[in-house]
């Protein structure tokens, strides 16, 4: 049978945005109402994640303490230490704002689908992954901003990004929580609306940052030199993590299973999560810089992630 390749949307939006953004931007006219439209898309994907989600699986979840301990731990804890540490090493290799982007990632929630994913490839404790994936990015909420001001306080763009926080992501999951008993059975059935949502959202909050940084000129000053270094970092920080949370699933005493949940959720950052809230927190322009190590490290995460959890799959590590 013949390969026939298959481009991923959200992959394929992104560049796209990314081209368009910077060769071909709007009129500086239309940037807020675009800002507007990217408000809205991502409150949207809050208020679906509210519906789909049973308030029952978080209390599941909990009873777990020793393993939801170690992935908040890695995630909120042993990640933004080394990104805080990077980012005084690195900004002036690869300048302030991817610097301050490295460090932002740092101290995102941890992805669901792909981490869920991929520990059902390995063969892996699922019900753990899907408990302890959904903990971190409802904790993402209120932990992920609480951080930001705390690692990178002034520098951070908006003044009000706590309460926009609050309005743009917190408020639309609470709604749909509540109208989770009536809407979750049809949002659980038809999962597709909320990932062309969620997609849609962040290659909307893509284009409408880079366009702003294109029309404040944000881009002349980016050499392919910085973004070399930067992928490389990226690279080096996440194997970094992968060893750091195998090793210290090893040294918990925690069965094979629930190891490679550490391995898998402990050492990744959401794309879906973080754009949102990036855009929440800083203004359009510094968007745009903030974002480039998130998507870069999504990415690899992705690629790398696979193989592993195939190779886990066969029992070779």
């Amino acid at each position: 049978m013949r390969y026939r390749f298959k481009p991923d949307f959200l992959v394929s939006g992104i560049l796209i945005a990314f081209v368009v953004g910077i060769l071909f931007p709007p009129d500086v006219r239309y940037e807020q109402s675009l800002s507007l439209i990217g408000d809205v898309a991502v409150a949207l994907v809050f208020l679906f994640y509210g519906m789909r989600l049973h308030s029952s699986e978080v209390i599941l979840g909990l009873k777990d303490l020793k393993l939801q301990l170690s992935v908040l731990a890695s995630t909120y804890l042993l990640f933004p230490i080394i990104g805080w540490v990077l980012y005084f090493i690195l900004r002036g290799f690869i300048g302030e704002n991817f610097a301050l982007g490295i460090l932002f990632l740092s101290l995102l929630p941890s992805t669901v689908q792909s981490s869920v994913t991929f520990v059902s490839i390995a063969k892996g404790d699922v019900a753990g992954a899907v408990c302890a994936a959904t903990i971190s990015n409802i904790l993402g909420i209120f932990i992920t901003p609480l951080l930001v001001f705390i690692f990178i306080g002034g520098m951070a763009s908006n003044s009000q990004g706590f309460n926009s926080v609050l309005v743009k992501l917190l408020l639309p999951f609470i709604i749909g929580q509540v109208l989770q008993p009536l809407l979750g059975n049809f949002m659980r059935k038809y999962r597709s609306i909320t990932k062309i949502t969620d997609n849609l959202a962040i290659i909307i909050v893509v284009f409408s940052a880079v366009t702003s940084a294109t029309n404040d000129g944000v881009w002349t000053s980016v050499t392919l030199g910085q973004l070399f270094v930067l992928f490389m970092v990226l690279g080096a920080l996440l194997i970094l993590m992968l060893s750091a949370t195998w090793h210290g699933g090893r040294a918990l005493h925690l069965d094979r299973e629930r190891q490679i949940v550490l391995l898998m959720c402990g050492s990744k950052k959401s794309l879906a999560s973080g754009l949102p809230i990036a855009k929440a927190l800083f203004t359009g322009s510094a968007v745009a810089t903030l974002v480039v190590p998130v998507i870069l490290f999504h990415q690899l995460q992705l690629f790398v992630c696979a193989i592993i959890a195939r190779r886990l799959s066969n029992k070779s590590i």
